[in-house]
């Protein structure tokens, strides 16, 4: 999952950056909010994620873990997408995808949360036999 999760965050980092990079080009910004969504949620957040349950294996051998990755995988896409679709012109249309990746969004987050709860104090961690 780890491995995945880190692969993941990095194509749609460069998707993010490549949508920038056209951005720019044309000189028509008007997907940014879409943009800077996709590079938040679906490279920066996936990526320290990925992170942390290299730092916390016992985090990572859950099966909520599983779920929390899934779930912010799918809203770390699907928001962005509804995003540019309302950017572009289908607000009453795709209203509800914006608000559908919202919620998915927040709730990967919250179980994030409920994770880093858990094992963050735990003492478990890859560098718990380095600490002094």
């Amino acid at each position: 999952m780890i491995k995945s999760l880190f692969r993941i965050s990095v194509s749609v980092g460069l998707i993010g950056m490549a949508l920038g990079i056209v951005m720019g080009i044309r000189q028509d910004f008007v997907l940014a909010p879409a943009h800077a969504h996709l590079n938040l949620l679906g490279f920066v957040t996936l990526f320290l994620s990925a992170l942390y349950y290299r730092a916390f294996p016992r985090a990572a051998a859950s099966r909520l873990a599983l779920y929390q990755a899934i779930t912010s995988v799918v809203g770390a896409i699907l928001f962005p997408v509804g995003i540019a679709c309302v950017l572009l012109g289908g607000h009453d249309r795709f209203e509800p995808i914006v608000v559908a990746g919202a919620l998915t969004v927040f709730a990967g987050m919250l179980l994030f949360a409920v994770i880093v709860y858990r094992t963050a104090g735990s003492g478990e961690s890859v560098a718990a036999g380095r600490q002094p």
